[in-house]
């Protein structure tokens, strides 16, 4: 085939992909016009519609679906192995993309990477901030960070952090106010700060453990969430009961502005895992981004 054909391909999996000319076209570093050009250069030579195209958005065809599923993952195995070719170098190199929520950035991904980054300044590590479960072999990521009893069994899974421990938090002037609960149901007649999970819709259900029993609540407020960031910053401004890991709260609750309440009933899980799929060779630039993060 010749090589045009095979940018033509290029273009088509990345625009199917990404569901978007604009996106596609910033990530293969050409024109809307060309890349558009592309497409409708490779659908007159296969006499058959590969896309589908709306005003808002761009879906493949039944054709393009098997298009895709057929060459998609070629260019990815291409693309590792291009990855794999750094290891001939004296530095490695190449990018690496990770989808992760923001707190876990923030205090476990820079501060691990930054001296590796220092070290080995060929290495670029691209972060998608996200709180839903991104499809990582769909959307292309070199890996995901998640808890670990959210991980699907046919990942390959790296413990990046310790173990979490829930927290239900509130502001000394909040309680002034308010009793103290001294079981999760008296959660119920309490302001809770929900949070809504992006994966499903649906708002979280505080879960409990004391003794190996196990007590799930389903608590109302006027608060509602999708990121826990601003679950904290709306905990100390007095709007409520919290619930959220208690690493998300430690500094507020060593100063004083957040008050631990129910820690018998604290529940325990998995901390941060990387993780990324099995059947994929590993770069030697994500080599050293996973054993930077790795725990010890």
């Amino acid at each position: 085939m010749m090589k045009r054909n095979l940018n033509d391909l290029l273009c088509f999996v990345t625009v199917a992909r990404e569901g978007s000319f604009t996106r596609a076209a910033a990530l293969l570093g050409v024109t809307q016009s060309a890349l558009s050009q592309a497409i409708s250069g490779l659908e007159t030579r296969l006499e058959i519609r590969l896309l589908t195209r709306t005003t808002r958005s761009v879906s493949a065809t039944e054709a393009g679906e098997r298009l895709l599923n057929a060459i998609g993952n070629r260019f990815d195995e291409i693309e590792s192995e291009l990855d794999a070719l750094t290891a001939m170098r004296d530095k490695p190199a190449g990018t690496v993309r990770i989808t992760c929520g923001d707190f876990v950035l923030r205090t476990l991904l820079i501060p691990k990477l930054s001296p590796l980054l220092h070290n080995y300044p060929d290495i670029k590590v691209e972060f998608d901030v996200n709180y839903g479960f991104r499809d990582i072999v769909a959307d292309r990521f070199d890996a995901g960070i998640r808890l670990g009893d959210t991980i699907d069994k046919d990942m390959i899974a790296i413990p990046i952090g310790p173990h979490q421990t829930m927290a239900a938090v509130a502001t000394p002037a909040y309680f002034a106010q308010h009793p103290i609960p001294k079981h999760p149901q008296d959660l119920i007649e309490h302001n809770c700060i929900n949070i809504r999970f992006p994966t499903h819709g649906g708002l979280y259900v505080w879960e409990f453990e004391k003794d190996g029993k196990q007590l799930n609540v389903h608590v109302d407020g006027q608060l509602i969430f999708n990121a826990s960031h601003h679950i904290v910053d709306a905990a100390l401004q007095s709007n409520g009961i919290a619930y959220l890991p208690e690493a998300e709260f430690e500094p507020h609750i060593k100063a004083g502005r957040l008050v631990k309440v129910l820690e018998d009933w604290s529940l325990s899980f998995a901390g941060y895992y990387l993780y990324y799929p099995s059947r994929r060779q590993p770069s030697p630039a994500f080599t050293l981004v996973a054993d930077a993060l790795r725990l010890r």
